[in-house]
C-alpha cells in the first residue's frame, strides 16, 4: 500500500472505559496513526494495556492533557471532532485534511462545548445511533485510509479487483519562465 502524504493522530476526551480507549489506540497503531492523545481522561490510562495488545504507547507518541485549554497540536494540524450532530458533515462526504487530529467524545456524553469550539471541522458517522468509541475510531481511520491512499479500482461486479493498481507516473521536469522574458 502506498502511504499518503501528511499525518494524523487520534484521541479522546473524558473517556471513562479503559477497554474502549485501548481498543481505539490499538486500531490507531494498526492504521498508521502518528500520535494518540487523551484530554481529561476519567480513567487510569495504564489500564488500557488489557485491550491494547500492541502497546501503542511504546511505539507512538502519547499525549495526555488535563484540559482542553492545555491541548496543543502540531502547527497546521486541523482538529476534527467526531460527533453525532445535525450540523456535522457526513463522513462519506468529508475530505480529510492532510494533517489532522481526530477527537472522539466520552461513552455516555458528547464532546465538550470548549472542544467543539476548537475544532476546525466536525464529522458524523451516519449511523442510527452512537456506536462504541473504538468502533467509531476504526471507521473514521478506515475512511481516511481509503480517501488518502492509492488502491486498485473496484470492479463493476462483486469481488476483488480485476486489474492491478497502475504504477505511479512522475512527469518530466517542469520549466517555468518568468514573465517579461527573463
Amino acid at each position: 500500500m502506498t502511504e499518503g502524504r501528511g499525518y494524523f493522530g487520534i484521541g479522546v476526551e473524558r473517556i471513562s472505559k479503559p477497554m474502549n480507549v485501548g481498543n481505539l489506540f490499538r486500531s490507531a497503531h494498526a492504521f498508521g496513526a502518528d500520535f494518540v492523545f487523551a484530554i481529561a481522561p476519567a480513567v487510569d490510562l495504564r489500564a488500557i494495556n488489557r485491550s491494547d495488545t500492541s502497546q501503542t504507547a511504546k511505539h507512538l507518541p502519547f499525549y495526555e492533557y488535563a484540559s482542553v485549554d492545555e491541548m496543543t497540536l502540531p502547527r497546521d494540524c486541523r482538529l476534527v471532532g467526531v460527533e453525532l450532530l445535525d450540523e456535522a458533515a457526513d463522513l462519506p462526504s468529508f475530505t480529510h485534511p492532510q494533517r489532522a487530529a481526530y477527537v472522539l467524545g466520552p461513552e455516555r456524553g458528547a464532546l465538550s462545548p470548549a472542544l467543539l469550539d476548537r475544532c476546525d471541522f466536525t464529522v458524523r458517522i451516519p449511523t442510527r445511533f452512537c456506536v462504541n468509541v473504538g468502533i467509531a475510531g476504526a471507521i473514521l481511520m478506515y475512511d481516511r485510509m481509503l480517501a488518502r491512499r492509492r488502491f486498485a479500482p473496484r470492479p463493476v461486479r462483486a469481488g476483488g479487483p480485476t486489474e492491478a493498481l497502475p504504477g505511479h507516473r512522475h512527469g518530466g521536469p517542469v520549466l517555468r519562465r518568468r514573465r517579461g522574458g527573463t
